[in-house]
């Protein structure tokens, strides 16, 4: 099992990157990103705390760390510049909180995030059709998340990506230990939403595939 969508102290998650990433592994996770919320405000904080955390203390752990980021209500006209000066500071991976319909995103997140070149676009609601074909073509992956409100719309982008053939990973959006989901809970979900056996072992290769790259540097 892969996350690339978890919280820590560093935004609204309960624990520190350490007790984070050592309640994973024991629960059968093999890689994590830590991907706090963030804007200007605090992205370098951020980045350089975690970032410190994961180059220091990450071989130690028995999963691959990563940091990154969760671009949240950014505006969409930001985004282009937030993605790359999050690179900049450090992050492996970039996530952008998408339109989810349990909270009041800016209309426009989508696109912009996508055009912006995110690596993962975070539950993104009712996604349209336009994002996710170009989610396939600049390889965005669409995220199907375990987190309660936030998967109201998991079958929705499901069917879309599948139109389009946009690759998809499966998420936790963990905020504490019990986001942590058992394999089984995590593959219950995704079939709710959708997804066939086949296209779940798809979604967890795709993940595997971010955190190749992400070794690869």
């Amino acid at each position: 099992m892969i996350d690339l969508h978890t919280h820590t102290v560093f935004s609204d998650g309960v624990l520190i990157p350490a007790e984070l990433a050592r309640r994973a592994a024991m629960a059968g996770y093999r890689a994590l990103c830590f991907t706090d919320h963030a804007d200007a405000s605090n992205m370098e904080h951020i980045l350089r705390n975690v970032r410190r955390f994961v180059d220091e203390a990450g071989p130690f752990f028995e999963i691959s760390l990563f940091a990154g980021v969760e671009l949240t209500h950014v505006p969409p006209a930001l985004l282009p510049a937030s993605v790359a000066r999050a690179r900049e500071l450090g992050a492996q991976l970039v996530v952008v909180h998408g339109e989810t319909v349990v909270e009041p995103v800016a209309p426009g997140t989508n696109l912009a995030a996508i055009e912006a070149g995110c690596d993962v676009l975070a539950h993104p609601g009712l996604l349209g059709e336009a994002e996710a074909a170009l989610a396939a073509e600049r390889g965005v992956a669409l995220e199907v998340t375990t987190r309660k409100g936030h998967s109201l719309t998991n079958g929705h982008v499901v069917e879309l990506a599948r139109r389009f053939q946009a690759r998809i990973v499966i998420n936790n959006d963990a905020h504490e230990p019990g986001d942590l989901v058992s394999r089984d809970l995590r593959r219950k979900v995704a079939l709710g939403a959708g997804l066939s056996a086949e296209e779940c072992e798809q979604a967890e290769a795709n993940a595997a595939a971010l955190v190749q790259r992400l070794l690869r540097g």
